[in-house]
């Protein structure tokens, strides 16, 4: 292979389909990829380092752990065949969702960033994306929520834990929104600042084949139409954990449901009675929704 045409992470993310957060896992875990330093102190990936991560997700794909399936990229002669895999071995690396979402509550309450991060990095080099969200993030995220209401949790804890894992699944959601799928929308409304749900759900939708264009928390109900008349997406998602949000823009709503797709989620949801003519109501997870709304879109 040609070893002079050095790529940065993003590119060989790129060539791979794999996310970087994954690659860095793969190579501090497993030692699966060798990178220099440019004189700007870049890192720098060959050509090899690429073959070894294709070589890794086909065996991972085959049904191999990723411990195994990392030796045997790193076993394999690139200029060869690669090294077919031998038979599964028992001593797999487990996914254990109860004892990961243990070790999140851990390291997070003591305000450990890179012990999170660890946590994260190995469900990652463990679990599928549907895994890692329907049995650890979300579960987290709702246990989070019920130990700072019962205040078993401070405002710090519980704003450092929201922001880690914001950051960290909006890093795996990078180029979510390319691609040929259906288009999906995703805001929250005005005064709302709970987004992590939409993200999970978004990331959700990206694993199903759709693109996502993401604004966020607090969106401007005019910026949401002007976004939805720009893009014409497939759907539009409004996403609210509170009530109370959502009430004010019943009318806005059924307006923008006469030219759009147009659905609203979150717990914010029940609460609405009656519900905006024309509009879908995700009442259940984001997982369960996200594979809901993928069936409505092929079947039209």
């Amino acid at each position: 292979m040609n070893e002079d045409a050095p790529l940065r992470i993003g590119e060989l993310s790129r060539r791979a389909g794999v996310s970087p957060e994954l690659l860095r896992a793969w190579e501090r875990r497993y030692d699966l990829l060798h990178p220099t330093r440019s004189p700007g102190g870049l890192r720098l990936y060959s050509l090899d380092d690429l073959e070894r991560v294709r070589l890794m997700s086909r065996h991972i794909a085959e049904g191999l752990a990723a411990r195994e399936a990392a030796a045997l990229a790193r076993r394999a002669r690139l200029s060869a065949e690669p090294i077919m895999p031998p038979e599964r071995e028992s001593t797999t690396t487990p996914f254990d969702p109860e004892f990961a979402r243990a070790e999140l509550a851990r390291t997070t309450e003591a305000f450990d960033e890179p012990g999170a991060q660890t946590v994260l990095d190995e469900l990652l080099a463990v679990a599928t994306l549907d895994a890692l969200l329907s049995q650890v993030i979300v579960p987290y995220l709702h246990e989070l929520g019920e130990r700072w209401e019962r205040g078993e949790l401070s405002v710090a804890q519980e704003h450092f834990a929201s922001n880690l894992l914001r950051g960290r699944l909006l890093g795996l959601a990078r180029g979510w929104g390319s691609g040929g799928g259906p288009r999906a929308l995703l805001a929250c409304p005005p005064g709302e600042r709970h987004d992590l749900g939409l993200i999970v759900f978004g990331l959700a939708l990206r694993n199903r084949g759709w693109r996502i264009d993401f604004l966020g928390s607090d969106t401007p109900t005019a910026s949401l139409v002007e976004a939805a008349r720009a893009i014409q997406p497939t759907l539009v998602v409004i996403a609210a954990a509170a009530q109370e949000h959502l009430s004010p823009l019943r009318f806005e709503l059924e307006e923008l449901a006469r030219s759009h797709r147009i659905a609203i989620a979150g717990a914010g949801v029940s609460g609405l009675d009656p519900s905006p003519g024309g509009v879908l109501m995700l009442t259940g997870d984001p997982l369960t929704e996200a594979q809901r709304v993928s069936g409505l879109a092929r079947s039209g």
